[in-house]
């Protein structure tokens, strides 16, 4: 063993293989759950040399020894004779019920939004090519593209369980079982079933999501117990039997009713809500606050409530259009920053966010734009709010799932123009309105320190060179000094940043090869084309999350870009579980260059410059 030596010392002055409950570790250090924390010999541990540090906190018994920490571990746990599993970590604390259901109606919504932004976008090119002629409604033509539109929402169910499965500890191809089961013509909206002598309600499947997901979390459920109560040998064989044949009954007599009837009250409650204050009221605030929601990262928590609209109604009176005339008012206030900046850095930002943001992406401005300077959420409440108001006064409605400038088609319907141009009058409304504010409102300034540093990252001393480092998120910067994590504030893993982020979405600094992703996800380790290490170092102690809030885009070995996405991280849901969501970046390598100098700014976005490296 290439670190028997270290790792006996290790033992010995953490007090000894009994005194060792349980040990995991991070990106850069091993992590100890010890019995009696008195035992160990803490000052002998840091005078170690393999050793860079030690930090006793209500977290763990942490000895931050490096990057090639993985490899002390492998080793470690071979001598306590323990098993390299995640388990071995201190107990959890219970999350709020409520959160976590959202989370995962959120998290399960994400991944089907594909097949039914697919499905809207068909539906109003549908409707074109059938007003113009080009495809009578009655062709075969046309039938196959509409049954491609009408499939997603039918099956709908089976989406829901794929995506839902993992997330709830089930397994996805046996939650797909269930899923079609429950639609075949067998069960889906039959009367008079029953089972085991005991009448079903009469329930359509199709089209819902609701007991398919409660459905699923039961399996998930089930499926953890079947696997404590079965012998290993029989897992295979018994286990999928046992938990269809357990959950098919209980979806049919306790979760199906149930989440039916649920998703009937949750239709109940916004029709009556529509019907006494008015639709227009519901419009006009989601038009003008949708910005504040999405950056809270609960844009997603009303597709749910939209599928359900359109699957029993045919159409969604309120959100949907809101999403469009918001959007499209978000483009309204970035062209009108556009046109009034004589700042030529901003007018590249402003005029690149306003397209996307039309086109229905409104992330890049309001996480690259509105969290910085603020008053472009003025200019869309204002401008979104009018057009979210004349949509809701006249009765917009949206007849399928499509949003932005492209989905505008789909108000059409079934003909109904008269729709189509009182949404495309809102839109204008929305746009004009808010550009208009946004112009008069005018451009915050930078604090006069954009000039500044744009100054002193000119300044190269003679005979040195330099290349920068690319920012990976927007939010507030602090000197390394601030991070609350001895390991990265005393420079011991190499000098570096830490950004407090006020967006979601991390992105690559440098052009390079992702070396190592660890598997909570919290850490990612980057080498840059020119020889720069890079450790990305996502929140303090969240190692303990176990990938819980993190979604990662790239895998060890990948080749990456600078600008390209990392990761889309919730730190709301970090921050809610209590921990630091500092996003750190060090250069691990900094010995090998003259100097890594940070950047001075305050706040920082996607088009700054984190740190210049100079060789």
């Amino acid at each position: 063993m290439k670190y028997q030596k270290l790792n006996e010392q290790i033992i010995e002055l953490v007090g000894g293989k009994k005194n060792i409950e349980a040990v995991v570790h991070c990106m850069t250090r091993l992590r100890f759950t010890l019995k009696d924390r008195s035992k160990a010999n803490t000052d002998a541990l840091k005078e170690m040399s393999e050793v860079i540090d030690v930090v006793s906190n209500n977290v763990a018994y942490q000895i931050i020894i490096g990057t090639h920490v993985n490899e002390i571990y492998k080793e470690l746990i071979e001598m306590l004779g323990i098993s390299d599993s995640q388990e071995n970590t201190v107990p959890k604390e219970k999350k709020n019920i409520i959160k976590s259901a959202l989370d995962v109606i959120s998290e399960s919504m994400t991944p089907i939004l594909e097949p039914i932004i697919c499905a809207g976008l068909l539906a109003a090119a549908l409707s074109i090519v059938s007003l113009t002629g080009l495809i009578s409604p009655e062709s075969p033509t046309f039938q196959i593209f509409d049954t491609l539109r009408i499939a997603v929402f039918y099956f709908l169910p089976v989406f829901m369980a794929m995506s839902s499965a993992k997330r709830l500890g089930a397994s996805p191809y046996l939650a797909v079982a269930l899923a079609v089961t429950i639609l075949s013509e067998q069960i889906n909206g039959v009367k008079g079933l029953s089972l085991f002598s005991l009448p079903l309600p009469e329930i359509t499947y199709a089209n819902s999501f609701i007991p398919i997901l409660l459905a699923v979390w039961f399996m998930g459920y089930i499926t953890k117990v079947m696997k404590r109560v079965v012998p290993t040998t029989l897992h295979y064989f018994l286990v999928p039997l046992l938990v269809m044949v357990i959950t098919l009954p209980a979806t049919l007599l306790v979760f199906g009713p149930m989440g039916y009837y649920i998703g009937e009250g949750i239709i109940g409650f916004f029709n009556l809500l529509m019907t006494t204050v008015g639709s227009w009221f519901v419009m006009m605030l989601y038009s003008a606050f949708q910005p504040f929601i999405v950056m809270l990262g609960a844009g997603n928590f009303i597709m749910p409530v939209v599928a359900s609209l359109i699957a029993a109604d045919g159409y969604d009176p309120a959100f949907i259009s809101s999403c469009t005339i918001s959007d499209i008012a978000v483009g309204g206030a970035m062209l009108g920053y556009f046109l009034k900046t004589r700042n030529t850095q901003q007018k590249q930002l402003f005029g690149t966010v306003t397209l996307s943001a039309i086109l229905g992406v409104t992330e890049p401005a309001i996480y690259g734009v509105f969290v910085k300077f603020r008053r472009p959420f003025i200019a869309v409440m204002i401008g979104g709010g009018m057009g979210g108001l004349f949509a809701g006064l006249t009765g917009v409605k949206a007849y399928s799932v499509a949003w932005g400038l492209f989905g505008l088609p789909s108000y059409i319907g079934n003909g109904d123009f008269k729709n189509f141009w009182l949404m495309v009058t809102a839109v204008v409304i929305s746009f004009i309105g808010s550009g208009v504010a946004a112009y008069l409102l005018g451009v915050p300034s930078y604090e006069n320190q954009t000039q500044k540093d744009s100054e002193a990252k000119d300044k190269i001393v003679t005979g040195m060179k330099s290349f920068p480092l690319g920012n990976l998120i927007s939010g507030h910067l602090i000197q390394l000094s601030e991070v609350k994590d001895q390991a990265f504030s005393t420079g011991a893993l190499g000098k570096g940043i830490g950004i407090i982020p006020t967006s979601e979405d991390l992105f690559s600094p440098v052009d390079g090869e992702v070396v190592v992703v660890f598997p909570t996800k919290h850490a990612i380790g980057i080498k840059d084309e020119n020889g720069a290490e890079l450790l990305i170092h996502i929140g303090i102690d969240t190692v303990e999350l176990e990938g819980r809030h993190f979604e990662l885009l790239i895998k060890t070995g990948d080749q990456v870009k600078k600008g390209q996405q990392l990761a889309h991280i919730d730190f709301a849901g970090i921050k809610e579980e209590g921990y630091d969501p500092t996003v750190i970046v060090v250069i691990t390598n900094t010995s090998d260059f003259l100097d890594v100098i940070p950047t001075q700014n305050k706040h920082v976005t996607l088009d700054d410059s984190a740190m210049n490296i100079i060789f």
